[in-house]
């Protein structure tokens, strides 16, 4: 069913002096609640993917199968310039949005129109405005803005309450993750080049710390010798892809640490492959799942997916939450943990790697389970084995770098990004957006990231039909079902709804709606532009919409330059907002 609460806003105009000029105001604001985001309201969208377990599934159904045809456009406003990975969100019939360029808008999310605005001032020369997300609670908006601080923003008008300095953007630190609330504190991570990373924990009413979690340890901390000699500074794993999810029966924060940096062993050990084990652990926590107590930051465990990258094959993306019986199918899944007790419930985490792969973690304890490659079981997959009995995972050998020039064709690559997977739990089944691209990477140990020449390209032996799609997956057995496959990739998210619909979007405008069981393509239209990571539903008075954001990412014009016949508009960054006719 589809709320009918009423639309709760006004936008008479008002003007303020300030870093962001007020235009309006949102009238009868209701506060978030600790239980509001708990069980969110199907009307609300007020996280990346509506929920604390990352699901991207809308129990809105009055779109459906039977009239998504009639789909039409009810409104589209166009955004800043600049890199546009964002999703926004929506509470009370008000779609809260971060554009490129440090600017916060407050939208009446029936229309587009403009209620307030927040513009960041950065220092001449300052980092690049990029950001995934924001987050809301009680009458606050939380942004992660580029100049390393954490801001409050009136959820009414836009005002600052509070902003606390996170982090020095001089040290090659940046807010590239966006903030989530969870148990009253506002957790953020980042992306770090030249010193330690750090997740973060804030007080929402104040913006105090509480507390901050290194992701790598020193040289006297457990597991500081898995880094060999490298000095502190060096030691660098970064929190920066989406951020995480959380389990409140547990009180436990699940997030993803990127490789370690410079990508190449070779170049972060001066010169010496060997510095650091082949085998687990290696470079702790890079490349893991980290559960983290909400309380404390304290790391309660972690699991190591990919030790000692030699590739820049980060593991940030989501971790999903789902409850499921587990009963792996041996011809569909690589590596099954022999302990499974087949067909028990459990709570799980499930997580899909820039590099490809799909792992499958015990939610309390993150005792392997099951992992496969993905998209495709092929030679040159980073990982070669992995002892199932104990979960130790083994990188490809063959592929590492072991003195300078040597070139490697390593699969996968930019699988799946920032751009999340959906979940339906009527059907038990996981809609990964994927592509069909590798790394051809030369070491070169003078760059400072230690590779060049390195691109991303279409996999030797892929079909030139079928470089991106999506899979379907049963997260009972592992079957995967090639949904959909076309010759374009594509950077959106997949969203799943309770009108058995899967909505999703590629790099050439296009955008569709497919029956969640078939892969049917029920709807189709063609936007201005490449479609980049959102999609959402909400609804107002008792109508639903679905909105899709389009623009350019970080690495969109690394995957177009494969594609020369496709020609979108570049840096197209605008909301586009659908919806069924409005009854007469």
């Amino acid at each position: 069913m589809v709320n009918t609460r009423p639309l709760l806003l006004a936008v008479s105009v008002v003007f303020g002096l300030m870093t962001g000029s007020v235009w309006g105001q949102v009238r009868n604001f209701s506060s978030v609640t600790d239980e509001m985001l708990l069980n969110p309201d199907p009307a609300d969208w007020l996280m990346p993917s509506r929920t604390y377990d990352w699901q991207r599934f809308s129990p809105l159904d009055q779109i459906h199968r039977g009239n998504v045809q009639q789909l039409r456009l009810a409104w589209v406003r166009g955004m800043g310039p600049g890199i546009q990975e964002t999703t926004p969100l929506v509470h009370n019939g008000v779609m809260y949005v971060v554009n490129p360029g440090a600017l916060v808008q407050a939208l009446d999310a029936t229309t587009g129109d403009l209620i307030w605005e927040y513009r960041r001032e950065l220092p001449e020369g300052g980092a690049a405005a990029r950001s995934r997300n924001l987050a809301i609670y009680d009458d606050v908006i939380f942004y992660a803005a580029p100049d390393g601080y954490l801001v409050g923003l009136d959820a009414r008008t836009g005002q600052l309450r509070w902003e606390t300095k996170v982090e020095d953007p001089k040290t090659g630190t940046r807010h590239t993750s966006g903030p989530i609330v969870a148990g009253g504190k506002v957790l953020t991570g980042r992306a770090c080049s030249r010193e330690r990373c750090f997740i973060a924990a804030h007080e929402a009413r104040t913006g105090r710390e509480l507390w901050r979690t290194y992701t790598s340890p020193t040289r006297d901390e457990p597991g500081g010798d898995t880094w060999g000699d490298l000095a502190v500074q060096s030691r660098v794993a970064s929190p920066w892809g989406n951020p995480g999810s959380y389990d409140p029966a547990r009180g436990l924060v699940y997030w993803g640490i990127a490789n370690p940096t410079p990508y190449t062993r070779i170049t972060r050990h001066q010169g010496n492959a060997e510095a650091v084990p082949k085998s687990t652990p290696s470079e702790l926590y890079s490349n893991s799942t980290v559960a983290l107590d909400l309380n404390t930051g304290k790391i309660v465990w972690h699991y190591q997916h990919s030790p000692g990258d030699d590739w820049d094959l980060d593991h940030v993306q989501e971790r999903m939450l789902v409850k499921s019986a587990v009963d792996p199918d041996p011809n569909a899944v690589k590596w099954i943990s022999p302990s499974i007790s087949r067909g028990q419930e459990r709570d799980i985490i499930v997580t899909v790697s820039e590099a490809g792969g799909l792992w499958t973690l015990d939610r309390e304890t993150g005792r392997f389970l099951w992992a496969t490659p993905f998209p495709y079981d092929v030679p040159e997959f980073h990982i070669s084995r992995i002892d199932v009995a104990t979960g130790q995972t083994f990188i490809n050998w063959d592929l590492v770098a072991q003195q300078d020039r040597d070139r490697h064709i390593v699969c996968f690559h930019n699988t799946k990004g920032y751009w999340p997977m959906a979940y339906h739990p009527g059907r038990n089944a996981l809609y990964i957006p994927y592509n069909d691209y590798c790394l051809d990477q030369t070491a070169n140990i003078n760059a400072p990231d230690g590779t060049g020449p390195r691109v991303t390209r279409p996999r030797p032996g892929a079909d030139p039909q079928a470089l991106g799609g999506i899979a379907k997956v049963n997260i009972a057995t592992g079957q995967l079902q090639r949904f959909h496959t076309q010759r374009v990739p594509g950077m959106g998210a997949t969203l799943a709804t309770a009108g058995d619909l899967v909505f999703w979007g590629d790099l050439n405008r296009r955008f569709y709606a497919f029956d969640a069981d078939t892969g049917k393509i029920l709807w189709e239209t063609v936007l201005g532009g490449s479609i980049q990571t959102s999609t959402i539903s909400y609804a107002v008075n008792g109508r639903q919409y679905v909105a899709v954001l389009t623009g350019e990412g970080s690495i969109t014009g690394g995957i177009l330059q494969y594609l020369p016949e496709i020609k979108p508009p570049r840096a197209h960054n605008a909301i586009y907002v659908f919806a069924l006719p409005e009854s007469r």
